[in-house]
């Protein structure tokens, strides 16, 4: 962390300017002493050669002797003895010729060079000694004593030496005297204006500081304000002012923490249990109890829809109330009720007040203290809605901060309330449809099954017979398939209310499967159950209904009835016998009642033993055997695959049985497993042998998806008769399959780890199909035939076909048509580009692979 205070900074950054001058100072000085000594010491010594040069020509043209030589030399000595001068006369070589020799001083290489005439004259600056060297020139006058020489030879030198060390050093001394005498002066100037800026800006700083330092909460950073606050220099002040601009911003948007901890407790309090959904009411009273840590809240509200014309107002309040305060608040509930579409025309509700701290009360609320809020929420499906609301202090509606927290309150009481009542309501509608038809609102095939039982334990207690009816329509099927499914399922809710109308009142009414209806009449012999037979079956041919063509339509009824204790104890054999004479009122001209003899029953019972004899023996002695179904490529599909679906078929003493006809009791019986697995073997051998190069579709009884070693004992057929497993492609029925859903997610990934492809039959047909899309790797789609088989008659069939190529499409995944009986469906198809088709139209079963070519 950087320690450096703004006091030690300004007084640094001014010794350091005060240092940086006096080097400057002290060498420009220098420089210029130097610079100026030098030029003056040069100038000085040209004039003293000069001088001399002039004196000896002076002495030299009256003619001078050696001795007047050696007097000239010796004054020279003494005049400029103690000075920094040297003075030395050098003779050249024809002077000596003449004149002979002097005593001088040695001579260097630059004295050689300018006496040689090499150098014409030698002025230079080194070591701080200025040297100047004179050439003494022959003139014409010269020659007169100088007979050897000739004008301009070169006599002699004068050099003069100048030693300027001295005189520098003794400057150098006098300029640090005076700075050392300066720099106090100079320090002491810095210390006092540094002083003198650090005052006015620390003690603008200080101020700001302590403003800082007293923002404990919002509310005291919203009343921050460094307007009143000079540093003195404009640039620190615009600092100051930014600062100031982003508190202003940071105004709006800051939020306590108080606030954000009570709004992360809020989240992680209403999450949605059980126990939240049983004890709700309870959690609000904690709710409130929670915000009045944060802003004081007398109430929250409730308003909520529990019918189609009624609601439910829910009032929780933070202590006991006055009866005024109550009002007052119940002036404000049904203002809102009033000015909400959503409860208009509903005058049906009552007010009920939850205390949440009954130590607590709350006196003198007057209308004008309480702020109301109130948020919305409605819901489609389920059909909830409702408002929730909140009163607290009306001082806090001038807090934009505090409104959003009464929004996220209000939010989350919304949606815990509205989850609840949403959950209540899918609890009952999941009740409800657990055991009713969600068509005809009749009970179901299971509730049935349990009526059943429970009926034969009761019947038998009490020692009563009862009877069981089974109710299938005639020639239903032609009308779903003229005049579509729409109007199909409204002649079944049709039939289904007038069985109601028409039974007893103690009569249990349950929709069977598909246009099959059973009943259980309580207490009711034979001749009962006849007549109820009779009173439904002449009310139901009365019936018609306006088709979409415009045509009324009526249909039929077949009716079987089998009786406890009379024909049999068992509720297994009891539903037996009477489907079995329900099938032979249809095979003696339909629109019949049929009643089982005891010759009746026993045949009966003795088919339903031999085909689980058929089934046993048919295992033992390898009759079960592989049937092929082609599937055809549609014109939209470039691709040629060979596609076959296998079927299976039971031979036996030279009939052949489909497994529609046997296919319940092989499985009551636990043997459609071990079948599966014969069929599947044979036809592994058949392509073994044959060389089939195509696909193979097998469907799988959902009794093999809870068995553990299924794919392992299919994996070892695939080994053993070298199978491709891409070329094998699994299919289940998913009507089949919505009880088993996560077993069969799990079989499916499995199969699909093993390389194999997966096929969902009959799509369309249950509640589920676009969940399987999106849970499991589907590969292809085998569109349920009903809406295939109708497809050019009603549009709607149609167009969910078309939705479903579509979405297969998107996803990849093939699409194959069942149910395809004539070209006019083909042609129709291969508009929809569907990419297969398969029916009779197609191709039928057969023992052999067909080619399609």
């Amino acid at each position: 962390m950087n320690t450096k205070t703004f006091k030690n900074y300004i007084f640094s950054s001014k010794i350091i300017l005060v240092g940086i001058i006096f080097i400057i100072c002290f060498a420009f000085s220098t420089y210029l002493h130097t610079s100026l000594t030098k030029k003056e010491s040069i100038e000085h010594s040209t004039t003293i050669s000069n001088q001399v040069f002039s004196s000896m020509y002076q002495i030299m043209r009256k003619g001078w002797s050696r001795e007047d030589l050696n007097l000239f030399t010796a004054s020279l000595e003494e005049n400029f003895a103690g000075s920094n001068y040297e003075i030395n006369i050098y003779r050249s070589e024809k002077v000596k010729e003449l004149f002979g020799e002097m005593e001088e001083k040695q001579k260097d290489k630059t004295l050689i060079d300018v006496l040689n005439g090499r150098i014409p004259e030698y002025k230079s600056f080194e070591d701080n000694v200025v040297r100047n060297i004179m050439p003494l020139k022959a003139s014409q006058e010269c020659l007169m004593c100088h007979a050897n020489a000739k004008v301009s030879d070169i006599l002699g030198m004068v050099e003069v030496k100048q030693d300027l060390n001295t005189i520098f050093n003794e400057s150098k001394f006098q300029f640090i005297i005076f700075f050392l005498i300066i720099i106090p002066i100079f320090l002491i100037s810095a210390f006092i204006s540094s002083r003198y800026t650090n005052k006015k800006i620390t003690k603008s700083l200080d101020l700001f500081k302590e403003k800082v330092e007293n923002i404990n909460s919002v509310d005291d950073f919203k009343q921050f304000d460094s307007k009143n606050i000079d540093l003195y220099f404009k640039e620190f002040n615009e600092i100051i002012q930014n600062v100031d601009n982003m508190a202003e911003k940071l105004k709006n948007v800051a939020v306590d923490k108080e606030l954000l901890e009570f709004e992360i407790k809020l989240l992680d309090k209403f999450i949605i249990t059980s126990d939240v959904v049983k004890d709700w009411r309870e959690y609000i009273c904690d709710l409130l109890l929670e915000i009045n840590k944060i802003m004081e809240t007398y109430t929250l509200m409730t308003m909520f829809r529990v019918d189609d014309d009624q609601f439910e107002v829910d009032i929780f309040w933070l202590g006991n109330p006055q009866d005024e305060v109550k009002e007052v608040f119940e002036e404000y509930i049904n203002s809102v009720i009033k000015t909400s579409e959503y409860f208009k025309g509903m005058t049906d509700f009552k007010i009920k007040h939850i205390i949440a701290n009954r130590d607590k009360k709350l006196y003198n609320l007057q209308k004008a203290d309480i702020e109301y809020r109130s948020k919305s929420l409605f819901l489609d499906t389920p059909k909830i809605g409702g408002i929730v609301g909140i009163g607290l202090q009306s001082v806090l509606s001038t807090d934009p901060i505090r409104y959003i927290v009464v929004d996220s309150i209000l939010t989350t009481m919304a949606n815990l309330v509205g989850s609840v009542k949403a959950i209540n309501k899918y609890t009952q509608d999941l009740e409800y449809y657990a055991a009713r038809d969600p068509l005809t609102d009749l009970f179901n095939q299971r509730v049935f099954n349990d009526m059943m039982i429970y009926e034969i334990k009761r019947a038998k207690k009490h020692n009563y017979s009862f009877a069981l009816m089974i109710i299938d329509c005639d020639n239903f099927k032609p009308i779903n398939d003229n005049f579509g499914h729409a109007f199909g399922d409204k002649f079944l809710q049709t039939i289904a209310d007038i069985l109601e109308e028409e039974k007893r009142d103690e009569d249990i009414v349950a929709r069977y499967g598909g246009d099959e209806f059973t009943i259980i009449l309580p207490e009711c012999d034979t001749n009962g159950a006849y007549t109820v037979a009779q009173r439904i079956s002449q009310r139901i041919s009365q019936e018609k209904l306006l088709a979409p063509d415009g045509t009324y339509v009526g249909v039929t009824i077949s009716i079987g009835i089998s009786v406890y204790p009379d024909h049999t104890t068992s509720q297994k054999e009891l539903f037996i016998i009477a489907d079995h004479m329900m099938y032979e009122a249809k095979d003696e001209g339909k629109n019949s009642i049929k009643l089982p003899t005891k010759d009746n029953v026993s045949e009966i019972l003795k088919i339903n033993q031999e085909k689980s004899a058929l089934l046993i023996s048919a295992i033992e002695n390898n009759e079960i055997h592989p049937y092929f179904q082609p599937i055809k490529p549609a014109l939209s599909n470039d691709n040629n695959l060979v596609i076959h679906e296998l079927l299976m078929r039971v031979k036996h003493k030279d009939k052949i049985f489909s497994a529609f006809e046997f296919i319940e009791i092989a499985e009551a019986r636990g043997l459609i497993n071990k079948m599966d697995l014969m069929v599947i073997e044979k036809a592994f051998e058949k392509i073994y042998e044959t060389g089939y190069e195509g696909v193979l579709f097998i469907n799988l009884s959902p009794k093999s998806l809870i068995v553990n070693d299924f794919i392992n004992q299919i994996n070892i057929l695939v080994k053993k008769y070298n199978i491709n497993k891409e070329k094998i492609v699994f299919e289940i029925t998913e009507r089949e399959t919505v009880k088993n859903f996560s077993l069969l997610e799990k079989f499916v990934h499995n199969l699909k780890l093993e390389g194999y492809k997966f096929a969902i039959d009959d799509f369309g047909s249950g509640f589920s199909s676009f969940h399987y899309i999106k849970k499991f790797p589907i590969d292809y789609l085998k569109i349920d035939g009903d809406f295939i088989i109708n497809i050019n008659k009603d549009e709607k069939d149609k167009a969910f076909v078309n939705s479903i190529v579509t979405l297969a499409k998107e996803l990849n995944i093939q699409t194959i048509a069942e149910f395809v009986e004539s070209q006019e469906i083909v042609d129709t198809l291969d508009e929809l580009e569907i990419d297969y088709c398969q029916g009779y139209h197609i191709g039928k079963p057969s023992e052999e692979f067909i080619s399609l070519k």
